[in-house]
């Protein structure tokens, strides 16, 4: 099997794994924020930040370093593995001991057992790192798709059942660990590599030498996606953060699904790519068109629904997050777009490059979001946007210088799914100023979802019939691929 038959059989699983966790998991979403209060969304999303701040320091960036590096020992394996095991005990320590201050500060006492309860997912995380990293650097994603599969089903249900139980905040809680522990038992029984006790200072140094601009990206990266998480929650209290966080759950669902699929190939692919800078640009073009083929539609539509959207699958009691779900739409594309960037930066051997840039990026997401958010979660969605659309361009710039591409190609990939997914827009606030006196909510969503995506095909197969018969040929190839596995 060639790199472009195992690259897209890595899309395919990789699809079918963030689909299906994704549909998991906003389904149980759906049900838990029926049965839940905001209040208890706001209080786990405040957790989640501490928590996901943590868990930088857990990885150290190993990761990508044992997926980039040619040639990989065994002693790099065990090293990176009781590394991270050592220090996921200690912040599963610091979490209980530091849970009271931690919940004062945000002056929410409810926080601190839920900080405490949660502290188990740090050692979790740790003992499945290396095997998840190792199906990644063999483009094997078959196992990491059953993982994530089972382990959201598993954390979905013992959620759902507690929320039936009356337990609350509680649900929210129980669905994380159980997720955590089902990975890591499913990831286990799946892998082959066992840690050993090769464990080497010259192995560890190589790997922290590659992986410390890695972990300073990410720290950076942080900022730029949890620091209006913090601030909401600091400042505008645990209900304002329970709204903001549905609004950037639904485009968080989006963006993950294209996201995750496609930079988890990117990567491994564009590693092997190093050498053959002609292929990477085509790859890297490739890519580029069609994430944007069906994230600019997504996350357009998400807008010009949104209202219909949330009253339809969360109630009137998360209506207030209407209009901060349409600011946050406009940051997913580009989200999207800059991963990819971020990945083949990566690939060729730069991620100091990244560094810098997502400092920027750092500096200006939170000074927009501490500007912001005296007027608001709308304001805030705003910076967020406005802030994303500044550094972009730098990173853009980076790549052109590392990988010669031409900005005139490169920006031609978004052109015409742009100008279908505008088309489509306006189709779906026409049929809304025509029918909204006739249909209730659930037809007129159902007629927009229909009308928009038989006005984006249209427009799409006017414009480009080509990049039309280019992805069917894709999507074919894909589905074909995928019986022959089954078979």
């Amino acid at each position: 099997m060639n790199l472009r038959q195992q690259a897209l059989k890595g899309v395919l699983w990789s699809a079918i794994q963030n689909w299906g966790t994704q549909v998991i998991s906003f389904l149980v979403f759906f049900v838990l924020a029926r049965l839940l209060e905001p209040k208890a969304f706001g209080l786990v999303a405040l957790a989640g930040v501490f928590f996901s701040f943590m868990e930088l320091f857990l990885g150290q960036g190993f990761a990508n370093a044992l997926v980039q590096r040619d040639e990989l020992e065994p002693e790099h394996l065990d090293t990176a593995f009781w590394i991270n095991l050592s220090i996921g005990g200690t912040l599963m320590a610091i979490a209980i001991a530091f849970a009271a201050p931690i919940a004062n500060w945000f002056d929410q006492p409810q926080l601190a057992p839920i900080l405490q309860w949660m502290s188990p997912s740090f050692l979790l995380a740790a003992l499945s790192d290396v095997q998840q990293t190792l199906f990644r650097r063999q483009l094997a994603f078959k196992a990491l798709s059953m993982r994530s599969l089972v382990a959201t089903f598993i954390g979905g249900l013992v959620g759902v059942i507690m929320a039936l139980l009356g337990l609350g905040v509680w649900s929210l809680v129980g669905q994380r660990l159980s997720n955590a522990l089902a990975g890591v038992l499913v990831l286990w029984w799946a892998s082959e590599w066992r840690p050993g006790l090769k464990v080497s200072l010259r192995h560890a140094k190589e790997l922290f030498s590659f992986g410390i601009s890695i972990m300073g990206s990410q720290i950076l990266t942080f900022f730029v996606l949890r620091a209006d998480d913090f601030l909401v929650g600091k400042f505008l209290g645990a209900v304002e953060l329970g709204y903001y966080t549905i609004a950037y759950r639904v485009l968080i669902m989006i963006t993950q699904l294209l996201y995750t699929t496609t930079n988890q190939v990117v990567l491994p692919t564009f590693s092997r790519l190093q050498q053959e800078p002609e292929r990477m640009r085509r790859g890297l073009y490739n890519a580029t068109q069609l994430s944007s083929l069906i994230s600019l539609p997504l996350c357009f539509g998400m807008a010009a629904l949104a209202p219909e959207l949330v009253l339809g699958l969360f109630g009137e009691q998360w209506l207030p997050s209407v209009t901060t779900m349409q600011v946050l739409a406009f940051v997913g594309p580009m989200q999207l777009s800059q991963g990819i960037i971020s990945s083949a930066i990566t690939a060729l051997g730069k991620p100091n490059w990244n560094l810098k840039v997502n400092f920027l990026n750092a500096l200006a997401s939170v000074v927009a979001f501490s500007l912001a958010v005296q007027w608001g979660i709308v304001a805030v969605a705003a910076g967020r946007v406005l802030s994303g659309y500044f550094v972009a361009p730098i990173r853009v710039g980076m790549l052109r210088r590392l990988l010669s591409i031409k900005l005139t190609t490169y920006f031609y990939q978004f052109a015409t799914p742009l100008v279908a997914s505008l088309g489509m827009v306006v189709s779906i606030m026409g049929a809304k100023y025509l029918l909204i006196d006739w249909l209730n909510w659930q037809a007129l969503l159902a007629v927009c979802i229909v009308l928009s995506a038989g006005v984006y095909s249209l427009i799409l197969w006017l414009i480009d019939p080509q990049l039309v018969r280019e992805a069917l040929e894709m999507a074919r190839s894909i589905l074909s691929r995928k019986k022959r596995n089954i078979k």
